[in-house]
């Protein structure tokens, strides 16, 4: 090993919706050297912009991942492994954990990944959960769909980012959205999907999500959601505005469900709708949020969870998650998304630098580039760009944020190629 060189830390794929970004720059902050481990470097664009050196591998085979990251073990030497993306957590920690560096229990992970396990085992531990069933062929998903009760929601039972989740209002939608996903053979990434959907009960009520670090919460983030038959997340705010009562019902059902599914160390994501009898766990994520929640929580509350992510993989000392830095908290935060309103393919990204000046603005970034094409997916990948904003209360914030948004423009032309998309995670 050559002590003079910084130590790498190396990410496993990335997601394409800000967090990557940071989680690259929190390594450095460090004073390690991070190395991304992908497929397709062009798929990130912070790749070139921030300088990350990349080693281009087939990131499926964990074979091949074992065999970068032992090499770069034996150079300066490897600090961690982890991701910010859904897709490769599970295969991230087992990697870790091969080397004998610190990592969640990819097991866990991988149990949690699967939509219709993690219910299973939510339930057996009395975590309240939606009627659900899983599987394999539309005429099963008819079948359950009556024995539940329309309307359900048809989705994955591995994805991330609201793709592929629909509400299916009647026998002849759930039928037609079964076919589409079951037709599937891979995800957006690229990756075989199983041959098995979930069915569950549509919950009504707001939709919340709890950040937790180490089995400790962090915050409770209200929800934005996009119009129906669809789920896309539009916005957030931070901390979500209700009562402290609800926030810690909220909160103490998101422990409970990071519990039952063995997770607790690191992040970890829950979504969580408060229906009239209470809170539903709709999904736990085993990693960080996306959507520039973590960015939102530390400008809001003053924890940096993408630093404690990389410290607690890097085995390096850290603060707990729930200390507050009172001088860098301005008490409120909000994420509001720029939604592409048509297909076509990018010939302008303009007014970023407007947003960037707008009040309260810590962050306006676009999410896409000239020369990619747009197609409506009813996904996370329908967000073209992002704003992260502060405020004295949650009106403002959002306010504020939703202000610079409409100031970013992006620009299409021609119809986009049924192949190509903005990303994944």
């Amino acid at each position: 090993m050559n002590s003079t060189e910084p130590r790498w830390f190396a990410f496993l794929e990335s997601n394409t919706t800000g967090t990557g970004r940071e989680f690259c720059a929190a390594a450095r902050a460090r004073g390690l050297r991070p190395v991304l481990l992908t497929r397709d470097p062009d798929r990130y664009p912070y790749v070139t912009e921030d300088a990350v050196e990349t080693l281009v591998l087939d990131t499926a085979d964990p074979a091949a991942v074992m065999e970068a990251c032992a090499s770069l073990a034996e150079g300066a030497g490897l600090a961690g492994i982890t991701s910010s993306s859904e897709y490769f957590v599970a295969d991230a920690a087992r990697a870790a954990a091969g080397l004998g560096l610190p990592a969640p229990d990819g097991d866990a992970i991988a149990r949690c990944r699967a939509k219709d396990l993690q219910r299973a085992a939510l339930a057996a531990h009395g975590v309240p959960v939606p009627a659900w069933r899983a599987v394999s062929d539309a005429a099963g998903a008819v079948e359950a769909a009556v024995a539940i009760g329309h309307p359900v929601v048809l989705k994955p039972v591995s994805g991330s980012g609201s793709t592929g989740v629909r509400l299916c209002r009647d026998r002849a939608e759930t039928e037609a959205w079964a076919h589409r996903l079951l037709d599937r053979a891979t995800d957006e990434r690229g990756n075989a999907v199983p041959s098995r959907i979930l069915v569950e009960a549509a919950v009504d009520g707001p939709e919340f999500s709890v950040e937790t670090f180490d089995g400790e919460v962090v915050t409770v983030v209200g929800k934005h959601i996009g119009p129906p038959p669809h789920f896309v997340e539009t916005g957030h705010d931070i901390p979500a505005p209700v009562d402290p009562g609800t926030a810690a019902e909220l909160g103490d059902t998101a422990l409970r469900a990071v519990k039952a599914l063995g997770l607790g160390w690191g992040g970890a994501h829950t979504e969580i709708r408060r229906s009239a009898q209470g809170p539903v766990v709709i999904e736990v994520n085993p990693r960080l949020a996306g959507g520039m929640i973590p960015v939102a929580v530390r400008a809001a509350t003053g924890t940096d969870l993408v630093d404690a992510m990389i410290a607690r993989a890097a085995g390096q000392g850290t603060e707990p998650p729930g200390t507050r830095h009172p001088q860098a908290a301005a008490g409120h935060a909000a994420v509001r998304f720029v939604m592409a309103a048509g297909e076509g393919r990018v010939t302008a990204v303009d007014g970023v630098e407007d947003a960037v000046a707008g009040p309260g603005v810590v962050v306006a970034a676009p999410g896409t580039a000239v020369g990619r094409q747009v197609r409506i997916t009813h996904s996370f990948q329908d967000r073209l760009g992002c704003v992260v904003a502060t405020g004295a209360d949650t009106g403002q914030a959002g306010s504020r944020a939703e202000s610079a948004v409409r100031m970013i423009r992006i620009e299409l032309e021609d119809p986009a190629t049924p192949e190509e998309g903005n990303g994944g995670r």
